[in-house]
């Protein structure tokens, strides 16, 4: 699911409650975040159904970008219960994104 936030405080309250997230930094001017958000969009729909996403606007919220350490777009930081566990960044394979992220969320999201 696709989340909107509309303040610095509204993010990290998601970091601190949804137990997986991936946020995603971008810039308007930035070519490579257009063309590979609808790619990781998609990988998440497909792929890790109960993974939420937030975009963040980097030039909307400038305060996040020391506390988030977002200096490089795209950023993609994936959080599991809380915690950053990875982040990607600038120009990212949506395969290496699948193994990685595949790894850990699977082990959150094994069968009982």
């Amino acid at each position: 699911m696709i989340i909107q936030t509309d303040s610095p405080q509204a993010l990290q309250e998601l970091v601190n409650k949804v137990e997986n997230l991936l946020v995603y930094f971008y810039h308007d001017g930035c070519a490579p975040c257009i063309s590979l958000r609808p790619k990781v969009e998609l990988l998440i729909e497909e792929r890790f159904p109960e993974m939420d996403m937030v975009y963040v606007d980097a030039a909307q919220f400038p305060e996040l970008i020391s506390k988030f350490q977002a200096y490089s777009y795209p950023l993609l930081i994936f959080y599991f219960e809380g915690k950053e566990y990875l982040r990607f960044s600038k120009y990212v394979s949506i395969s290496e994104l699948q193994e990685s992220i595949g790894r850990i969320y699977d082990l959150y999201h094994q069968p009982n």
